[in-house]
């Protein structure tokens, strides 16, 4: 049995009793880098309030950093500022400042490869590149964190969380602006981002391609270059977001393309130029969302098959719904929209005639942009009408059999 024994205890890592590590200008170790090097695996080391030039800190062990009363770490623009090549690594409680742009490297507060089981919180990061990137990560934990950076062109510029092959991680309570991106996700499964504020991004407050089985719920995303974009995914629950003033002349909410198997809950489209704009977006569910006061509440372009609509509320948008071509299966019931001039005579709460939610003119609008200049012209109302009677260039299926009399209400239905 002790032979069995012998190899399992080998293989597991020997601690001892951890200790505590103090740095300050007066105390044994007066830079991060010399309490780094003293530590054994899964001791503390506490940082006290002031301020240190120190830049490419690698910690290659277990270990745990906390600031006290937020000290200063300067990286006087010469690269990283923490290295974390170790799994078990906490970084807590710091401002991490001044980290460079390079063209040939990225270069971040905190630049993390192939760790497992982090955790990165209560931060704050300004004139940064990238705030935080993540290289082959899992099982970790970026919470509360506040990341700046005064980026002025998206291609000098960085993202402030930025994931590259990670599995299992969360982001949550950060807030991230004046950054390129505010969340950037690429190659990545199973993360779930909550309760993120990204907002005056120059690119994307969120922005994702080639990742499957993620989660986000209740983040806001306002007046980025564009709110969000979900690209070459499978798999993503979007649940009770705000994309909000997301505005110009080609920015939207929501940027959903060659998406499939998707569900987007309970989110909040508010003027936005283009609520969601979907391309080549396949078996979608649509449910429970608000649409209002955008330019477009939701424009479908290419090949977007078997999507689902139901229980939205459609509310003072310019024009709902944009089509690009006449053929569709996409399905629209139960939905609210406000210029419904229906009637209900049997008081169900469901209107006794269909309505149609494309309107020529936002058919022409989406093919020829500048014809947008006539859109409140009586023409263009006699045009609208006249389609409506007799379907000729919008899809003839598209159409709400039966739409709400009232918005919809969760706790009504």
């Amino acid at each position: 049995m002790l032979k069995k024994l012998i190899p399992l205890l080998i293989g597991l890592p020997f601690w001892g009793e951890a200790q505590s590590l103090q740095v300050c200008p007066q105390c044994p170790y007066s830079t991060i880098t010399q309490a780094i090097a003293a530590a054994k695996e899964g001791d503390t080391i506490l940082v006290e309030k002031g301020v240190y030039a120190e830049h490419n800190i690698t910690i290659d062990k277990p270990l745990t950093l906390i600031g006290k009363d937020r000290p200063t770490i300067n990286g006087q623009f010469k690269g990283n500022i923490f290295k974390i090549r170790a799994n078990q690594v906490t970084i807590k409680g710091f401002r991490l400042a001044n980290v460079p742009f390079k063209a040939t490297e990225e270069q971040a507060a905190i630049h993390l490869e192939k760790s497992k089981n982090f955790l990165i919180e209560d931060n704050l990061m300004d004139q940064v590149c990238f705030g935080i990137i993540l290289f082959k990560g899992k099982d970790g934990l970026v919470k509360n964190n506040r990341i700046s950076s005064n980026a002025k062109e998206q291609y000098n510029s960085g993202n402030a969380i930025h994931l590259w092959s990670c599995k299992n991680v969360k982001i949550i309570g950060n807030e991230a602006f004046n950054c390129r991106d505010g969340i950037y996700i690429q190659f990545s499964s199973k993360s779930y981002i909550e309760g993120n504020y990204c907002y005056g991004n120059l690119r994307y407050g969120l922005h994702f391609m080639f990742s499957d089985d993620n989660e986000y719920h209740r983040n806001k995303f306002a007046k980025n270059g564009a709110g969000a974009a979900v690209m070459f995914s499978k798999r993503v629950k979007m649940v009770e977001n705000t994309f909000q003033d997301n505005w110009g002349p080609s920015s939207y909410g929501l940027l959903l393309k060659e998406l499939y198997d998707s569900e987007l809950v309970g989110n909040t489209f508010y003027r936005n130029t283009i609520g969601i704009n979907g391309e080549n977006c396949t078996r979608m569910k649509y449910n429970e969302n608000i649409f209002s006061e955008n330019g477009w509440g939701i424009r479908i372009r290419g090949g977007c098959y078997e999507n689902n609509f139901w229980d939205n509320n459609f509310l003072n948008n310019t024009f709902d719904v944009a089509y690009d071509n006449n053929v569709n299966d996409n399905k629209f019931y139960d939905n609210y929209w406000s210029d419904y001039t229906g009637y209900d005579l049997n008081k169900d709460g469901i209107g006794d005639v269909p309505y149609r939610p494309v309107k020529l003119f936002s058919y022409i609008s989406n093919r020829t942009p500048e014809s947008i200049v006539l859109l409140r012209s009586l023409f263009i109302d006699i045009m609208n009408f006249s389609e409506k009677v007799a379907p000729a260039f919008t899809p003839e299926n598209l159409v709400d059999e039966t739409p709400r009399m009232n918005p919809f209400s969760k706790k009504k239905n």
